[in-house]
């Protein structure tokens, strides 16, 4: 019999149900060398992902949803110019605000990302065991009306992001904040995600379930795998 009945689960966005189309380091040499900046894609797409690991998220400070954009946002250009310096310190743009601008609209648009194999069949499949869906994301809020034009924002009966809570993963309010929502408790609810320590271990240090996408076999394994869970003593 059924330890725990888990009655929701949530899930991260950007490398558990979507991913940009081309690698990083791609999409900043392309639009950069329009911007009259020629860098290679491998070495951009290493100081990104050198740049953005030592890099603390958004800090709010109390601030609503509109002055939360301005945050996210230049949270974003900062992270973007550091990581032109660190691939190449004399890389210089003649205007690098207009570089950004079309950075930042390109990974607005839904044509620059994609499902991960077999996300709408696994979505589908949890609400076929009557689970429910929420996302928590520490995406910033560019990302719902991504969801909107990717087809899954009917999936989610909620939605958290990092403005949200004013705390991103792995702070534990921005679980708090997600389970409030659902007005469920932790130990009803599973997390998947694909980062070790912001997704599994912050989510486990948050009392709930919590399941590294990174050890199934695809996304059509997850129903079974939540399943497991309800199993284990």
């Amino acid at each position: 019999m059924a330890v725990v009945r888990l009655q929701a689960v949530i899930l991260d966005a950007a490398g558990t149900l979507l991913r940009p189309r081309e690698p990083i380091g791609e999409t900043y040499a392309r639009i950069a060398a329009v911007h009259g900046v020629a860098l290679p894609a491998c070495r951009l797409d290493e100081a990104f992902h050198r740049v953005f690991a030592g890099r603390p998220l958004y800090t709010y400070g109390g601030r609503d949803l509109a002055l939360a954009q301005h945050v996210e946002r230049r949270w974003w250009w900062e992270l973007v110019r550091s990581t032109f310096r660190a691939a190449d310190g004399s890389a210089r743009f003649q205007d690098f605000d207009a570089f950004f601008d079309a950075l930042w609209e390109h990974y607005a648009d839904a044509r620059a990302w994609q499902l991960l194999p077999g996300v709408p069949a696994a979505l589908e499949a949890l609400r076929s065991d009557g689970r429910r869906l929420a996302l928590l994301s520490n995406f910033d809020q560019r990302l719902r009306p991504l969801l909107r034009d990717l087809g899954l924002h009917p999936c989610f009966e909620a939605v958290t992001l990092p403005a949200d809570a004013q705390a991103a993963k792995p702070d534990c309010r921005i679980f708090e904040v997600c389970l409030k929502r659902l007005g469920l408790p932790p130990h009803r609810a599973v997390y998947v995600g694909d980062h070790a320590s912001h997704d599994v271990k912050a989510a486990r240090a948050a009392g709930l379930h919590a399941i590294d996408i990174h050890t199934l076999s695809g996304m059509d394994a997850l129903p079974r795998a939540v399943r497991a869970l309800e199993d284990s003593p």
